[in-house]
């Protein structure tokens, strides 16, 4: 996001003094390098919503972009896999929100479904044409590269520790040193809240940290696996269940789950922080949302702990996978704005400051519609060309 939107920034104006902060030593070292690598259609959302607008137009940006720039990308569609008929009733709502965003899909039998994934099973399926795959990590130093070219000041290992606000700047205080700007942009992810609060706004969000596990097909096993298969998701949750996906590499991930985590970059199970534990335990939001979803919450957790009940839930979609072709992969957190009535923020939000703005809720479709939302924000900002600007 960070990226998509100093780029979009330059465009709008290209005397523009930029410069990009990045905590880390290289780009997309988190949620957008560690994600599914999926250029999502649009299907799953609410026609009218920020995530709906964004995810249509930023999978049409997005797909340019690679043609435009050699990225390895690949339209190789997905399906979406009701296993039981009691999910028939909340596949017709996708059938309706697709064409409420105007989303080619297509519904199919069972001899549909195996005629496209011959391993998969299923009572019905929506078949999604556009769906597709790319290397974010990829489409993130690519995106680096031009904003360098077109002479923005890029600092890696610049973790952000404060921010100081005067009436004319921003004093952004980091591990590289200060640097003053006339404007910040946030774009900090599992620490956007944080760097809100550093300005003294308050938005009644915290950001509560989920770690997405991730398995993979062994190589021999592959082959179960054409394009994406996915389960009918949860309309209560913003996470779409664990799935198949084959990357633009040709290894099938398999995955996420949705665990709370105890650290904010809590990519293995025992991470632990005390600063993270101490906010989620201080936030109300925290304990509204452990009562209304204890259930699914230890459920998350059980499959989380069992490769055997992780496997299970893969099988309903491709019976024929075994926790024999399953081979432990890397994991993700994702950075999930929750209110302090305990309910998860679903759509998008941006939240403004005297001379900032504040992406504090990004989830998926966040990296498909990155070039789409990034303008966005960049047209918010409305700043003139001379204006110092800051990406966090």
């Amino acid at each position: 996001m960070g990226l998509a939107t100093a780029r979009a920034l330059l465009q709008r104006a290209p005397g523009l003094r930029l410069l990009v902060l990045e905590k880390e030593a290289g780009w997309a070292r988190h949620q957008s390098g560690r994600n599914s690598g999926v250029i999502h259609s649009g299907i799953y959302y609410r026609p009218g919503t920020l995530k709906a607008l964004h995810a249509r137009e930023g999978a049409r940006r997005l797909l340019r972009f690679c043609q435009e720039h050699g990225v390895a990308h690949e339209q190789c569609g997905k399906l979406i896999v009701a296993t039981d008929p009691g999910e028939l009733p909340r596949l017709r709502t996708l059938q309706e929100r697709a064409a409420g965003n105007e989303v080619e899909a297509h519904w199919l039998d069972p001899e549909g479904i195996r005629a496209i994934e011959p391993e998969a099973r299923g009572v019905a399926a929506l078949h999604v044409p556009a769906a597709g795959i790319v290397d974010f990590t990829q489409v993130a130093a690519t995106l680096a590269a031009l904003l360098a070219d077109s002479g923005a000041d890029l600092r890696l290992g610049a973790k952000v520790l404060d921010l100081v606000e005067s009436e004319a700047e921003i004093t952004v205080e980091t591990t590289s040193g200060a640097f003053t700007a006339r404007f910040l942009i946030n774009c900090a992810g599992l620490y956007s809240d944080r760097l809100l609060r550093a300005l003294g706004l308050e938005t009644q969000v915290r950001i509560i940290p989920f770690r997405g596990d991730y398995y993979r097909l062994r190589n021999d096993r592959a082959g179960l696996v054409r394009h994406l298969i996915y389960p009918v998701p949860d309309p209560r949750f913003p996470f779409l269940g664990v799935h198949f996906t084959r990357g633009i590499d040709g290894v099938v991930h398999c995955g996420p789950n949705a665990v709370l985590a105890l650290h904010r970059e809590g990519y293995s199970r025992g991470a632990f922080a005390w600063r993270d534990v101490v906010d989620l335990a201080g936030f109300p939001g925290t304990w509204r949302l452990a009562r209304r979803y204890w259930r699914e919450g230890a459920a998350e957790v059980h499959r989380a702990l069992r490769k055997a009940v992780f496997t299970r839930s893969l099988a309903r979609l491709v019976p024929a996978v075994t926790s024999a072709d399953l081979v432990p992969a890397s994991s993700g957190v994702r950075a999930q704005a929750v209110g302090r009535d305990g309910l998860l923020i679903d759509d998008f939000r941006i939240v403004r400051g005297r001379r900032s703005l504040h992406v504090i809720n990004a989830p998926s479709p966040a990296a498909t519609a990155s070039l789409s939302l990034g303008d966005t924000i960049a047209q918010q900002a409305e700043l003139p060309a001379t204006t110092r600007v800051s990406v966090a």
